[in-house]
């Protein structure tokens, strides 16, 4: 099974560009666990970066165990009934990070 790393990091081979159109936005990623760390994801101008660490300001921060994103990344965990059950926590724009989701076909 993949690491939550190697997920994030393979993020930009999956970016559709057809479906961020303007899209312009950070999103960081807050992963607890021995599977955690800290990345942020930037779309602009049509492409996708990832980096590793915390971003100064983005436009929403997901936060979660690592195992968790794991799992979701993989089908195993249904990320609406994670948030919903507060397994993820969003601190920002919720709208951006559904948008993400999309962009991304996590």
């Amino acid at each position: 099974m993949a690491t939550a790393a190697e997920i994030i990091y393979a993020m930009p081979n999956r970016f559709q560009a057809d479906k961020a159109g303007d899209m312009n936005a950070v999103v960081m990623f807050d992963l607890s666990g021995a599977n955690g760390g800290k990345w942020h994801a930037n779309i602009a101008d049509g492409a996708l970066s990832v980096h590793e660490g915390a971003a100064e300001s983005p436009k929403a921060t997901i936060i979660m165990d690592g195992d968790d994103f794991v799992k979701m990344s993989s089908g195993e965990l249904n990320a609406m009934m994670a948030f919903m059950s507060g397994k993820i926590k969003v601190d920002g724009d919720l709208n951006t990070v559904m948008k993400f989701q999309t962009v991304v076909g996590l």
